[in-house]
C-alpha cells in the first residue's frame, strides 16, 4: 500500500469514528441531559429520595412557602388542579400536598405528569419522597381522584448563598395523555407503582 493510500485509510477510519460518535451522542443526549438535570437541579428538576425526612435531617428556623401549580395538555380530557394553593413549612420539615384529577370524557384515559420547580436554582434542594409524577395514571370515565406528593426542602439550602433570598418555591405539574397501551392498565393499578403512594378515589 502506498503512503498516500495509508493516509487516506487512516483519515477514513478517523472520520468514521467521528460519525459514529456523533450518532451515539445524539441518542445519548436526552438521557444524559436528564441525568445532568437530576444531579444538578438544572432547569428546575427536583431531587428524589426513597426515604422520608428522617431524624438525621435538621429542621431549621427558616420558613418557606411551597406553592402549587398545574396545567393540562389539550389532548388530555382531564381537570387537574392542586387541592391547596400553598403550604408553609420549615426547611427540613416533611410536607404533603394533593392534586385532584378528574376524567371528563366517556373513555378510560391514561395520563402521565411532568414537573419542575421555580425558581430553577431551588430544584436541587427540593426533594420529593413520594409522587404520582412520571408514572402512568389511568382514570375511568368520570372518575375523580386525589394524587399525593410528599416532599421536603433539603437543609443544605442554608449553606448556599445563592438561595438566601428564596422564601417561596413553586411546584408545577403538567399532565399529558399517554396513548400507549391505554387499555392495558386496570383501575386497581392506579398509583400503585413502586415508590408512589396510591391515589385516593373520590366518591
Amino acid at each position: 500500500m502506498s503512503v498516500t493510500g495509508g493516509k487516506n485509510a487512516r483519515v477514513a477510519i478517523i472520520l468514521g469514528g467521528v460519525v459514529c460518535g456523533m450518532v451515539a451522542l445524539a441518542f445519548a443526549s436526552v438521557p444524559l441531559y436528564r441525568l445532568f438535570c437530576q444531579v444538578t437541579g438544572y432547569g428546575g428538576t427536583t431531587q428524589v429520595s426513597e426515604v422520608g425526612a428522617t431524624d438525621d435531617l435538621v429542621v431549621t428556623d427558616r420558613d418557606v412557602t411551597i406553592r402549587f401549580d398545574s396545567s393540562v395538555n389539550g389532548d388530555l380530557p382531564w381537570h387537574f388542579k392542586p387541592a391547596q394553593r400553598a403550604v408553609d413549612l420549615k426547611v427540613g420539615e416533611e410536607g404533603i400536598a394533593f392534586y385532584r384529577a378528574k376524567n371528563t370524557s366517556d373513555d378510560k384515559v391514561k395520563g402521565v405528569a411532568t414537573f419542575n420547580v421555580t425558581p430553577l436554582k431551588a430544584g436541587q434542594y427540593f426533594v420529593k419522597v413520594e409522587c404520582f409524577c412520571f408514572s402512568e395514571q389511568t382514570l375511568l370515565p368520570g372518575q375523580e381522584v386525589d394524587m399525593p406528593v410528599t416532599f421536603y426542602v433539603d437543609p443544605e439550602i442554608e449553606n448556599d448563598p445563592n438561595l438566601s433570598d428564596v422564601k417561596t418555591i413553586t411546584l408545577s405539574y403538567t399532565f399529558f395523555r399517554d396513548t400507549e397501551d391505554e387499555d392495558s392498565m386496570d383501575v386497581g393499578d392506579l398509583g400503585n407503582d413502586t415508590g408512589n403512594k396510591p391515589v385516593v378515589e373520590i366518591n
